[in-house]
């Protein structure tokens, strides 16, 4: 029975709410063949060992946690900053609703150290177990993902190789259940900006083996997270990363206050504040001879850029659901809306799309490392999710854009992608800074090659290693302003070799062949003078629609 009143002019359940079914209450594995596909092929042998598993993970996500995504969003963190005596506490109050999923996901934690031994002794890559868990959670709630901390990993990596004995066994305590149970957050970012390390105000000053840190950082995300990376400045000018605990070595409170946290357009499940360091207690993660720090925490950062790209693709996944959902129910013009051929074109369009950015985090998180990889990917993923989710708030036309509905929260939430670890023009600068610096560019091509197989990709390729050459001999100031076009370009043939090479794993009677070829066609095929109008008409909307997702 319907818990709504039945209006008079109700004359049929055209609008009967139960009817208009999205993502919400599905299982987000089951239903998803493209992510069957990419696990039987990386798990191999343990795929039957970690189905199951990844069942039940499917309805967690698909349920629980995309049900209390919805209820965090809409009653988000609050600051207690004193306490009754008018003293600084700095605490942030996470809902209910965020204590309910974050207990149901560390209960089922594929990032666990013990899940990841079990993964291991069955032949089951834990790192693409671990790339699967993040793929579902991001599409419930990417600001979870944040809040358990993307930079865990960063964390506990420095602090093995730099932290005094004593710090290094608080921080194995703090992430004895995996990286995500730490809640780590990253504080680079002031007033001046993220990004121009030249202009950082921070300052570090020593203190028998630790650093007393004083500065301001202006938009800190998981800022009741355990424990901080920090950038400071050294007396001398260098600039270099800080571990920072919530409290001192002595157990005391730690100089960290909490000024207010952010009200932002999205991810409002993750607390983003203003953080103040008044004498801090630190502790340097370089060694004294490391110049900057920074190289070290750059490669850990390429790690976070991956994870945020993963949350472009799962915003992406998520929001082509729900418009395929609404699309199959509406009705326009007699009939449903899925059943119009500009629907079908939209929807064939975004499977592509979501497939092909799929396959880039994928081979990012669990193939072979590419410098230049977490670049290209977070480049195109985190696009794509803002993209994706502005198409089916088309899809649902007026709807969409009404909050009670999902797929708001989905373009609120997808917007900052682009932002964290580094906007657009940060991830081509540092795809200059591969290939000037570390000839990046040539294992990357070469690999290029080995994946792609039809005449258009591998032609793609050489053309690829052309424009490389071209920009190389470009003057400072025209290279930097044609980076985009170059790294768009990468984008392009990476995705397409990386679905050839994913039709080559014949998992799926040729269909994945179909996407390969119609990504090709769509970013690197010459259209011709009238644009493809005149190319033979074509209708693979069933055949990929079938091979996206089981509703």
């Amino acid at each position: 029975m319907a818990d709504y009143l039945i209006e008079p002019f109700d004359g049929s359940d055209r609008y009967a709410t139960e009817r208009y079914q999205g993502a919400v209450g599905r299982n987000w594995w089951t239903g998803d063949p493209t992510l069957q596909l990419l696990m039987r092929r990386y798990l191999g042998d343990g795929y039957a060992w970690a189905a199951p598993h990844l069942e039940r993970l499917g309805a967690l996500m698909g349920g629980l946690v995309a049900t209390c995504a919805e209820e965090t969003d809409r009653n988000p963190p609050r600051l207690e900053r004193y306490d009754r005596w008018g003293r600084d506490v700095s605490q942030v109050v996470m809902p209910p609703s965020f204590e309910t999923a974050r207990r149901a996901l560390m209960a089922d934690n594929f990032t666990s150290p013990g899940f990841v031994a079990d993964a291991v002794a069955h032949g089951a890559d834990p790192r693409a177990l671990g790339a699967a868990w993040t793929y579902l959670l991001d599409q419930a709630d990417i600001g979870m993902g944040c809040a358990l901390g993307t930079g865990g990993d960063m964390v506990v990596g420095l602090a093995e190789k730099h932290a005094p004995a004593d710090i290094l066994e608080r921080v194995r305590t703090i992430f004895a259940n995996g990286f995500y149970s730490g809640e780590a957050a990253q504080m680079f970012t002031e007033r001046t900006g993220g990004s121009d390390l030249a202009a950082l105000e921070t300052a570090a000053v020593p203190s028998g083996d630790a650093w007393l840190l004083t500065g301001f950082k202006w938009f800190a995300s998981n800022a009741n997270g355990s424990a901080f990376v920090v950038l400071a400045r050294l007396p001398e000018g260098d600039v270099k990363p800080f571990l920072v605990l919530w409290e001192r070595r002595d157990g005391s409170r730690n100089g960290v206050r909490i000024r207010r946290l952010k009200d932002k357009l999205g991810t409002r499940s993750v607390a983003s504040a203003e953080v103040e360091f008044a004498s801090a207690e630190a502790f340097l993660l370089a060694g004294e001879s490391s110049g900057s720090g920074l190289g070290t925490m750059m490669k850990l950062t390429n790690a976070s850029r991956l994870g945020v790209a993963m949350m472009g693709v799962g915003v992406a996944r998520r929001s082509l659901v729900e418009a395929v959902c609404y699309a199959r129910t509406r009705e326009a013009f007699g009939k449903p809306l899925i059943g119009q051929p500009l629907m079908r074109r939209k929807l064939a369009e975004l499977i592509v799309e979501v497939e092909a950015a799929q396959a880039m985090v994928f081979d990012g998180l669990a193939g072979p490392k590419l410098r230049l990889a977490p670049a290209l990917i977070k480049l195109r993923a985190a696009r794509l999710g803002v993209t994706a989710a502005s198409d089916a708030i088309e899809v649902h036309g007026g709807n969409g854009y009404i909050e009670q509905w999902p797929v708001a929260r989905l373009l609120r939430d997808a917007q900052v992608n682009p932002i964290w670890e580094g906007g657009d023009n940060i991830l081509c600068l540092d795809v200059r800074r591969a290939m000037l610096r570390e000839q990046a560019h040539v294992p990357f091509l070469e690999r290029l090659r080995e994946l792609a197989t039809s005449e258009l990709v591998l032609g793609s390729v050489d053309a690829l290693e052309k424009a490389v050459a071209a920009w190389q001999a470009l003057d400072p100031v025209t290279a930097e302003a044609r980076l985009y076009p170059l790294a768009q370009f990468m984008a392009d043939v990476y995705a397409a070799a990386l679905l050839e090479d994913q039709a080559r794993w014949g998992l799926d009677d040729g269909r994945k062949g179909l996407v390969a070829r119609l990504y090709a066609e769509a970013h690197l095929a010459e259209r011709g003078p009238l644009r493809g109008l005149d190319a033979p008409a074509e209708d693979h909307f069933d055949v990929l629609l079938a091979g996206a997702m089981l509703i």
